[in-house]
């Protein structure tokens, strides 16, 4: 399940009872109603304001809001605070008898599809869901590699490759890096290409593409390109190195080998007796996790460019080719790149 915070709103009493049914379902979420219809119950969580504002209350504090009463009135209530579908939670409406489960919004990317589905099932409900890609059963492209943590490039060309991909024109897909069982069964409209240029000869409406690397602007503006968490960047450096020298060694050599840092999946480095603040501030920058790995787990690797002078000041020959070989567990592709006096930087992907 995508959504982590959901409460219920009940505003009868058969949608209290309903609401507590879902609260033996579903312990962990909260049941609000008003307290003018307050019973015994110590399930649900009495409030006394206008059920207009107690909205406004639930909709900018939750990941997800069911409501138990009319979808019209829930739309009325709800309209002045919608946003987009990136920070709007899930909406979901169920009717008072429990005929229907409705996802009203943020139906993909907030999880309310998912959701619709689950309760349904529970409640031995009808799940109402009007998504074009959920109805026509084919690729929903803004939700693509999500479970592996793929980010999309250019969130711009969503709704247009979208639409191609609904209205059953052709897609080409082109992948490089990242997880192969994304999709189980590929629509009748889709082709995998195994080149990129092949991809771009084939007259596709539309593209998918899943790679680590840099796409040229001409086919990407008719693409969604996913960057999944592939490249693990080395970092040798000394205690006092900066936050921005470390920065700007890495955008050099990301933008050199024509690779994304949106696919950057750790920074790592060799474990000192002290972490380098430096490291420790990017990390934290860029919301990217930092892993040490010891000098003598390093001194096994083989790296294509050993230093003496790191041996002698590090107790290894290789450390930002070494570091990034042994987290990755994969395959070099950026050796070691100088930043004189205090920076090396090296790359490895992760091979799937």
């Amino acid at each position: 399940m995508i959504v982590e915070k959901i409460s219920v709103l009940a505003i009868t009493k058969n949608g209290i009872s309903i609401g507590e049914d879902l609260k033996k379902m579903f312990p962990d979420w909260e049941i609000f109603a008003p307290s003018k219809l307050m019973t015994e119950s110590t399930q649900i969580t009495w409030y006394s304001d206008p059920t207009t504002q107690k909205i406004i209350e639930l909709f900018n504090n939750n990941n997800a809001l069911i409501c138990i009463f009319s979808l019209g009135a829930v739309i009325r209530l709800i309209a002045p605070y919608l946003k987009d579908k990136k920070t709007d939670p899930a909406i979901i409406v169920i009717d008072d008898k429990t005929n229907f489960v409705i996802s009203v919004l943020s139906g993909h990317i907030g999880g309310a599809n998912e959701l619709t589905r689950e309760i349904a099932e529970k409640m031995k409900a009808m799940p109402v869901i009007t998504t074009a890609a959920d109805v026509n059963k084919t690729i929903t492209v803004d939700l693509v590699g999500r479970e592996f943590n793929w980010k999309i490039d250019d969130e711009s060309t969503v709704t247009k490759i979208s639409a191609h991909m609904v209205n059953e024109e052709t897609i080409g897909i082109f992948q490089e890096a990242g997880e192969k069982n994304w999709c189980k069964k590929l629509p009748k409209n889709v082709s995998v290409y195994n080149d990129i240029n092949d991809l771009e000869k084939s007259n596709s409406k539309g593209h998918l593409i899943i790679s680590d690397k840099i796409i040229k602007s001409e086919i990407s503006k008719e693409s969604v390109i996913y960057r999944p968490p592939t490249l693990v960047v080395g970092i040798g450096l000394h205690w006092d190195t900066s936050k921005d020298t470390i920065k700007e060694g890495i955008e050099h050599s990301l933008e050199k080998f024509k690779l994304s840092p949106k696919s950057i999946a750790k920074l790592v480095s060799i474990k000192k007796p002290e972490d380098v603040q430096g490291l420790i501030d990017l990390g934290k920058e860029m919301g990217i996790p930092v892993e040490y790995v010891n000098r003598e787990d390093l001194a096994q690797i083989s790296a294509p460019n050993p230093s003496e002078t790191v041996k002698a000041f590090e107790g290894t020959a290789s450390v930002s080719e070494a570091a990034a070989i042994k987290v990755s567990r994969g395959q070099l592709i950026v050796e070691k790149q100088k930043f004189p006096p205090n920076l090396t930087i090296a790359v490895a992907r992760i091979l799937n």
